[in-house]
């Protein structure tokens, strides 16, 4: 075997490792309630929901009346903010990342930090304060606000995009919520 195709064969190995090693339950506080779905690369309403397809498995939860209710708080503050559904798309799928839709407060040793809100935003990063970050439509418009600022988050996949404003420590995982945001935009978006 040659050195440069043994040394792509050994770096592709250990990164399938490392993946493996830190890629661990980014909400130990959420009850996993997920179950993987296989993906599926289907566009809703002419690719403005998912216009580069899903990457990898795709995980999606059951949804009470609270969660329901902050993908509405989104929906409507992403509207406000005068952006559209893709925007929307991305803000619920990192809202269901970062706490399956649900307004969490201080966690006590279970807080990532003084992480909180539906974006698990930290006031001592300047995100607002507590009680601002834990008002869905405050914490989404922040959140709006960073992606704005991102140059063609409109053309990026939304891993990268939802990364890029919340600087995760793991980023890859935004990519398996997308399927389930947007078809709640597509469900809520006109009601």
């Amino acid at each position: 075997m040659n050195t440069i195709l043994r040394k792509s064969v050994l770096g592709i190995a250990g990164l399938a490792f490392t993946g493996g090693v830190f890629a661990g339950p980014v909400a130990a506080h959420a009850a996993d309630t997920t179950h993987a779905v296989k993906p599926v690369s289907v566009s809703v309403q002419g690719d403005k929901l998912i216009p580069h397809g899903v990457q990898g498995a795709q995980s999606r939860i059951d949804l009470n009346d609270e969660q329901t209710k902050n993908v509405k708080a989104i929906i409507a503050a992403t509207k406000k903010a005068g952006m559209d559904e893709r925007a929307a798309v991305v803000s619920i799928a990192t809202a269901l990342q970062e706490s399956k839709l649900e307004n969490l407060g201080h966690l006590g040793d279970r807080n990532d930090h003084d992480s909180q809100g539906l974006f698990q935003q930290r006031p001592s990063s300047g995100w607002g304060t507590v009680e601002q970050i834990t008002d869905p439509e405050y914490s989404t418009t922040a959140f709006l606000k960073g992606l704005k600022q991102v140059d063609g988050w409109q053309d990026m996949p939304l891993t990268k995009a939802a990364q890029t404003v919340q600087v995760s420590a793991y980023p890859d995982h935004y990519a398996q919520w997308e399927q389930q945001a947007a078809d709640l935009v597509a469900e809520h978006w006109n009601k």
